[in-house]
């Protein structure tokens, strides 16, 4: 059975086992801010997800990862749902997300309704990568 939680402090260890990216100060500021949750099949926690304002006003997922067994089962577009509910109910008008272009969730997340509003090169900086493709959704 499905359920979304926000992230709390005793939920430290499996937050790191699955997001070794996140600093324990942006951990801290996740669980008092209340922009991590922790993603449930039945009493098994076995994904996450994370995000900031950016602008301070337009939600912008950073993160969703669910376990390699739980994938393709529909947790994950559960758990997008449920944050967008969440947004909807904060009075947000929009959310935002981003990923690499030669990842396969970009089409995942126009399955959900996104749609591709630019990019961002990073090349010749400390953290180059291959380009960063931003998408919306109006809720």
């Amino acid at each position: 059975m499905f359920n979304v939680k926000h992230v709390i402090e005793s939920d430290k260890a499996f937050w790191y086992s699955l997001d070794e990216h996140l600093s324990e100060r942006e951990f801290e500021l996740k669980v008092r801010d209340k922009r991590g949750y922790i993603i449930f099949d039945g009493d098994s926690p076995i994904g996450l997800m994370r995000y900031n304002l950016m602008y301070d006003i337009i939600p912008f997922l950073t993160l969703i990862i669910i376990e390699d067994a739980y994938q393709q089962k529909g947790f994950g577009k559960q758990a997008i749902s449920a944050w967008e509910n969440e947004m909807r109910a904060l009075g947000y008008k929009i959310v935002m997300t981003s990923t690499q272009v030669n990842e396969q969730a970009q089409h995942f997340y126009r399955k959900l309704g996104y749609i591709e509003r630019g990019s961002l090169f990073l090349d010749g900086t400390p953290y180059e990568q291959p380009q960063e493709m931003f998408m919306i959704k109006v809720l």
